[in-house]
Order: C-alpha cells, then sequence, then structure tokens
C-alpha cells in the first residue's frame, strides 16, 4: 500500500474488543460513552467495557449546571445505561452536597453497574458520618481502597474481609484502634497503607507478611482535641521496605521490632520551624534510637536501608554523618533545608581527620533544595564531592533567583569539582524540584513508586 493509502487505514478499531474495552475503561466515563459514534464496531464497546466513574471530574465538566445537581443527573444516567462490570469509582459526598450524600450515594453503590468493583475512592463530608450501607459489598474484589471523611464505626468494619486488596488508603477518618488492626488483619494481600490524618486510635501495630510500604501523616491540627497517632509499631513485616512519615510538627514514636527488608525511610526532621513546642518524632530499632536527626544511641547499626530523606532546620554535616554511621550501607540522601537561620559552619578537613579514613560513604545519589552556595552548604557538599567514592549524581536545587552562568562558574570553583573522589560523578545544577515533599503524597498510588522521594528534574 502507498503511504496516502496506509494513513488512512483504521488500524486501532481492528484490535480485538477486549484490548478497546480497557483503553475506554482508562478515559473519564462522559469520554468513554461518546466513543460509540466513532464507527459502528464502537457502539456496543462502551456498554460493555469496564466503567470507569469518576465524580469529581464529571463535577468539574457540569459545575455551571448548579452545585452538583445536573452531575447528580449525569451519574444516575451512566449507571443506568451502563452494564458493567465496575472497574473504578471516585465519588464523595462534599462533590454533589449533604442532599445528595445523604439521599442519593446509596443507591447508587446499590447498581448492578458496579458489580465487580476493582478501585474506590469514596468519602463523605465528616468524620462523625458513617459511611453509606452498602459501601463494603465490594470487598471481595476491590484492589485499591480509600475511604475518606467518614466515620468506621466497629459495627461496620469488624468480620470485613479484602482478599485481593493491595492499596489502603484512610484520609479523614474515625476509626477505633481495635477496628483498625481488624481492618488491616482482613487484608491478607495488603502491599501499600497510607493514613492521613485519621484519628481516634493512638497507636498502629503493624503485623503483616505481604505489607511493602507504609505512609502515615498524624497532623492534629485539623481536630485538636481529637485522640491522635502517637506511636507506630512494626511488630512483623518480613516484606516492608519502605516507612514514611508525612507530617514534621507532631511527634510520633516508631518502634521497628521486625522489618528484615526494610530500604526506604523519609522523613526524619529535627521539628517543625514554625511548631518549635511540638515533641521530636522517635525511631527506635532494638536499642538504637534516633530522637528528631539526633542519633542518641547507637546500640546497633542498620544495615538495610539504603534511601534516607531528610528535613534539615539548618544543613548540618556532623548530623548526616551521625545518620551515615547508623546506616552505613545507605546508597540515595535527599535533604531539604527547611528554614534560613544561624547555621553551623561544616568545616570538615580538620574535625573528622580519622573519621574519614574510617568511613565507609556507599552513597551513590545525593540530593539537596535551597542551595544558594553560601559557604556552609559549599563545605557541606565539598565533604561528598571529595571524599564519597561511590558517588554517581550529585543533584543540587538552586534557589532561581541564584541561578545563572556566573553562579554555576564559580560554583564548580567552590565545590572542587575536578578533585572528585568519584571520576564519574555528575553534577546537577537545577531550578526544579527534585525533592518531593511529604504533602505530595496524597494517594496511596504514591507509595508505590521505587523511590518516594524523588522528583524527575
Amino acid at each position: 500500500m502507498g503511504e496516502e493509502d496506509e494513513g488512512r487505514v483504521d488500524r486501532i478499531s481492528s484490535l480485538p474488543d477486549a484490548v478497546l474495552g480497557d483503553i475506554i475503561s482508562l478515559l473519564p466515563a462522559d469520554e468513554g460513552a461518546r466513543t460509540q459514534i466513532l464507527a459502528s464496531k464502537w457502539r456496543h464497546l462502551w456498554l460493555s467495557a469496564p466503567l470507569n466513574l469518576d465524580c469529581a471530574d464529571l463535577l468539574a465538566r457540569y459545575s455551571d449546571h448548579g452545585i452538583g445537581e445536573h452531575a447528580a443527573g449525569v451519574v444516575s444516567r451512566i449507571l443506568s445505561s451502563h452494564s458493567g462490570p465496575g472497574r473504578r469509582l471516585r465519588m464523595e459526598g462534599d462533590h454533589f452536597g449533604l442532599e445528595v450524600a445523604t439521599n442519593t450515594m446509596d443507591s447508587w453503590l446499590r447498581s448492578g453497574t458496579l458489580d465487580n468493583l476493582q478501585e474506590l475512592q469514596l468519602g463523605y463530608y465528616s468524620t462523625e458520618a458513617p459511611l453509606p450501607s452498602y459501601t463494603f459489598r465490594f470487598a471481595p474484589t476491590l484492589r485499591v481502597a480509600t475511604i475518606k471523611k467518614c466515620n468506621l464505626p466497629d459495627g461496620t468494619i469488624q468480620g470485613l474481609h479484602f482478599p485481593l486488596l493491595k492499596h489502603l488508603g484512610l484520609d479523614y477518618v474515625s476509626i477505633s484502634e481495635c477496628s483498625l488492626h481488624s481492618l488491616i488483619a482482613g487484608c491478607p494481600a495488603l502491599d501499600c497503607l497510607l493514613m492521613l490524618q485519621s484519628i481516634d486510635f493512638r497507636c498502629l501495630r503493624i503485623n503483616s507478611r505481604t505489607l511493602r510500604s507504609i505512609g502515615v501523616d498524624n497532623d492534629n491540627s485539623v481536630y485538636p482535641n481529637r485522640v491522635h497517632l502517637e506511636e507506630l509499631i512494626v511488630e512483623n513485616a518480613p516484606s516492608l521496605e519502605k516507612l514514611l512519615r508525612l507530617h514534621y510538627g507532631t511527634g510520633l514514636h516508631v518502634s521497628v521490632v521486625s522489618a528484615p527488608q526494610l530500604e526506604t525511610i523519609g522523613y526524619l526532621s529535627d521539628g517543625d520551624y514554625w511548631f518549635q513546642d511540638n515533641p521530636y518524632s522517635k525511631l527506635v530499632f532494638g536499642s538504637t534510637i534516633i530522637q528528631g536527626l539526633h542519633v542518641d544511641k547507637l546500640a546497633m547499626v542498620i544495615l538495610t536501608v539504603k534511601t534516607l530523606a531528610v528535613q534539615m532546620k539548618t544543613l548540618c554535616l556532623d548530623t548526616v554523618i551521625q545518620l551515615m554511621t547508623c546506616f552505613p550501607c545507605l546508597e540515595m540522601l535527599y535533604i531539604q533545608i527547611k528554614a534560613s537561620m544561624s547555621r553551623p559552619s561544616n568545616l570538615w578537613g580538620r574535625k573528622h581527620p580519622d573519621l574519614i579514613q574510617c568511613l565507609d560513604i556507599r552513597l551513590k545519589k545525593i540530593v539537596l533544595d535551597s542551595y544558594r552556595g553560601i559557604k556552609s552548604q559549599v563545605n557541606f557538599v565539598t565533604f561528598f564531592v571529595l571524599n564519597a567514592r561511590m558517588l554517581e549524581l550529585l543533584i543540587l536545587e538552586v534557589l532561581s533567583e541564584h541561578y545563572n552562568q556566573e553562579f554555576l562558574a564559580e560554583q564548580r570553583t567552590e565545590l572542587q569539582l575536578e578533585k572528585r573522589a568519584s571520576i564519574g560523578a555528575r553534577i546537577h545544577f537545577t531550578t526544579r524540584k527534585c525533592v518531593r515533599r511529604p504533602k505530595d503524597i496524597k494517594h496511596v498510588r504514591d507509595l508505590d513508586s521505587v523511590d518516594p522521594f524523588s522528583v524527575e528534574c
């Protein structure tokens, strides 16, 4: 065939119906419905393709027709015309208003169109409001579930079983400690757990053979008079690889009893600059204790940890060296500088001569944000340039007002890059954000990335 004829061939429509159905299920529901007009072969596909129903997206499209009323009508028409099965449902009460949330959501959840639902993001409108009664009829088929802004009473949670659930997120949820542990125990395939500002439990104990990633945010600013998470105990987690604390301003006591595969930890912090009265978080491995960023007691080193993210009020080389001593196999280090306060000089040539000889620096990647090229920062970075023999990549996130060719030329000289210990190390200056902040982790799927702290820059 000639090029002109080839350009007219509809190769997409020649794909099997099952493949086309998967493609349609990735589109917003109303756009998926519109594929029926493309060609005769497509007319039946949307009706049989797995349904992807995102009510927040529909509300954004039809918001000019009133506060959720028209979008609610669209949802009802989709559920009445589509034959199912359901693939994904995102629906929150505050998308449509209180009246729709209380009177309509339950009937939507009963729809046979949603049978065999795989992914659910469901929220109500208050931590005092119980979810609609039909919410957990999808328990046997769910693989991803995010529950938001509601109360999960003991009578609803006890005895629930989610045989296929891999990702669980609880966001602004009121749940008792007993029910929380019952919920987790009912997820035998659980892979990722994300807890964001949920309340009415003080301690979370992890006993899971499958769990690989945990993220917790125990911010108490929204509900200051309620019980909040104070203690996380990893009792038995043979598959756990990532342990993330997602709030700086409140203290959290984390004890790791058994997590032999733990490779990634963050964000360790020396406290929130704006909330200096809040207690530091504590991280305990056996008898080794890290209070904030300070290693209070080094009874044993943790050999499994390879990736660490820290937030520091002031950039302090002594603190980082302490942490490298505690985590001697560290390969990736992410550093956020929280505030411009009085800082140490970070001079190290005379201070650490013996340490430099014996410290086995295995770092391959270092990312430092808020770099301005001041003396203390230059001294800090130079330590690793001249001593990290395995270093592959050093990223310096430069404030845009300092970034120009003159600044870059000066820094290459100041940092003594021509003397770097690792000949193949790449030094990258950028104004783009390269360190993911805790607030950027909003969905349980964010825990599933290989490196949760990295932003491509």
